[in-house]
């Protein structure tokens, strides 16, 4: 049975970090019950560099995963046990955050130099960052970072169009990460040209998600339209089928829900609040950091 589109979600801008200006898909406990296990998506993109260059100072995060998705630009990043490290176009880097860490990351223009020798800089900087609950018994786990180099990540060509595989499986093509067996997420950055179909296998009892970038797309046989920073939804089913007339570029989410009770303050998703305030006391008593983070390749 194809999937059906379930509800589209159109997301809103906002402010975080220090003072970035982004595009916010979903990322509240209002929308949690629908997207799970996947919490927040965010969209932080712009040509003009006082958009980002405040950038996300030092904060916290307990209970999640983050994945940043770098499209253009570069990042520098850096946590409280002295890892740290610079993201370039189509890297990715892959936190489970689990009982505690403190991490920033700061968006920065690329600096090339031409033949003569002048510096001039692409100020665009473009990317995602995604949330991935983790349950209940991995929320207090060792946190690990993944460092993911783009040309670690497989692209998939189809006929009209490519997949980018940061998570999960597509044609028998493994992505880098070995990621939350509990959850089994899939991530996909897909490319369709013009006429250009796309379909995939899903999973029954998974959610799965798609947010269109550029362009338009038909997901469902009954002709409705996704368009640009539109959310689909689907309903349960055995496959998603994609078509474009005249080329689409889509983010694609797939996760086995969760089902937990969250509680959620800020950067901090636990599953009661007696352990958020524990998160608070920690926090306040400088006995936020459990475990010391490991870096993985």
């Amino acid at each position: 049975m194809q999937r059906r589109i379930f509800k589209i979600i159109k997301g809103r801008y906002t402010i975080d970090g220090a003072g970035v200006k982004l595009y916010r898909v979903f990322g509240s406990q209002y929308t949690a019950p629908l997207t799970d296990p996947f919490l927040l998506l965010d969209f932080f993109g712009s040509n003009k560099i006082e958009d980002y260059i405040a950038g996300f100072p030092w904060h916290p995060h307990r209970g999640i995963e983050t994945i940043t998705y770098l499209i253009n630009g570069k990042v520098e990043h850096e946590d409280s046990e002295g890892n740290k490290g610079v993201l370039y176009p189509n890297d990715i880097q892959w936190m489970t955050a689990g009982s505690g860490i403190f991490h920033q990351e700061m968006p920065k223009p690329l600096e090339y130099k031409d033949q003569l020798d002048k510096k001039f800089s692409l100020t665009e900087v473009k990317g995602f960052q995604l949330w991935i609950n983790l349950p209940s018994h991995l929320k207090m786990s060792m946190p690990l970072y993944r460092n993911i180099k783009g040309n670690r990540s497989p692209t998939v060509e189809i006929d009209k169009g490519k997949v980018k595989v940061v998570s999960g499986i597509y044609n028998g093509v493994q992505g880098p990460v070995n990621a939350n067996n509990y959850v089994d997420p899939s991530y996909f950055d897909v490319k369709l040209e013009e006429e250009g179909e796309f379909e995939y296998k899903t999973k029954r009892g998974y959610n799965v998600l798609a947010l269109v970038l550029e362009g338009k797309g038909i997901f469902e046989p009954n002709g409705n339209i996704i368009k640009p920073g539109e959310l689909a939804i689907f309903s349960d089913g055995d496959f998603l089928k994609v078509y474009s007339e005249n080329g689409i570029r889509f983010i694609l989410l797939s996760g086995r829900p969760l089902k937990e009770q969250i509680a959620w303050y800020g950067p901090i998703v636990m599953n009661t609040w007696d352990q958020i305030n524990e998160a608070l006391l920690d926090l306040r008593n400088g006995n936020f950091i459990k475990n010391k983070a490991q870096e993985i390749d």
